[in-house]
């Protein structure tokens, strides 16, 4: 994460969220700026539920690092996020030639669909993903014109792919609550919060489903029998409010009342 002076194109600050990555928890995820009071006074915040199984709050003014709290329960490359913003690394955690049982897996314990933030709730909203893989290393090494990847992954026997819909404190980085999704862990749908208390995702089924925000109760869901790979956008026509998501090659909008 970089902040660059829009005036010079200088480096403001940096922060590395996985230092020496070896797992390709490349964060895609758009990053969420939040204003909000955070340890007892008002702060520009930045936060991020990022790949690697942690949950972050950075300043955004001065890239100092605030909180770092894992949202997923299977864990095992790090045991936390020391206060100088570092990852506490497990030993055993690196790939070998062999293979060696990691989590989160390499698709992460999330990726780049739509996170969510509500200032009335302070809740931070994002389809987390429980998974590990076994993670290996080769020794073939870069050639020009070549592919390289410098080793893999496969998935671990007899394990499955879980994914929820979970509610972070950003004040706290702990889960407030959590919505367990029915499916393969497959869907790569997003998430949308409204001032109206409500939270819409595209649930791991297949239907695209909504939420108390504060509470997680269900509220609603419609299904679409389709694989997710996009995220829910809202806007207004005659003042009235409509929620739109691209169900496979198909865009559906739903009014609200």
């Amino acid at each position: 994460m970089v902040a660059l002076d829009p005036e010079t194109g200088r480096l403001r600050w940096y922060y590395q969220f996985t230092p020496h990555d070896l797992h390709d928890w490349d964060a895609t995820e758009t990053p969420m700026l939040v204003d909000a009071e955070f340890q007892g006074r008002a702060r520009k915040l930045l936060v991020q539920a990022n790949r690697n199984g942690f949950f972050y709050v950075l300043d955004r003014v001065t890239g100092q690092f605030l909180l770092g709290e894992p949202f997923v329960h299977k864990m095992t490359w790090a045991s936390g996020i020391g206060a100088d913003g570092r990852p506490k690394v497990l030993p055993g955690s690196e790939p070998t030639p062999q293979g060696v049982k990691v989590c989160p897996s390499v698709e992460g314990a999330t990726n780049w669909m739509s996170t969510a933030y509500n200032p009335a709730t302070g809740l931070f909203y994002v389809m987390a993903e429980e998974s590990c893989n076994i993670y290996t290393k080769s020794d073939a090494w870069w050639e020009p014109g070549k592919s390289f990847y410098g080793g893999g992954t496969r998935r671990v026997p007899g394990e499955t792919t879980e994914k929820f819909l979970r509610a972070i404190d950003i004040r706290t980085g702990k889960i407030a609550w959590e919505f367990p999704q029915v499916g393969t862990g497959g869907s790569w749908g997003g998430i949308l919060s409204t001032a109206g208390g409500l939270v819409f995702f595209c649930d791991d089924s297949g239907a695209f489903a909504a939420v108390d925000a504060k509470s997680g109760k269900p509220l609603w869901h419609f299904h679409t029998n389709q694989s997710w790979h996009a995220s829910p956008m809202t806007y207004m026509v005659d003042g009235k409010q409509y929620v739109a998501v691209a169900a496979g090659s198909t865009v559906i909008a739903f009014g609200l009342r």
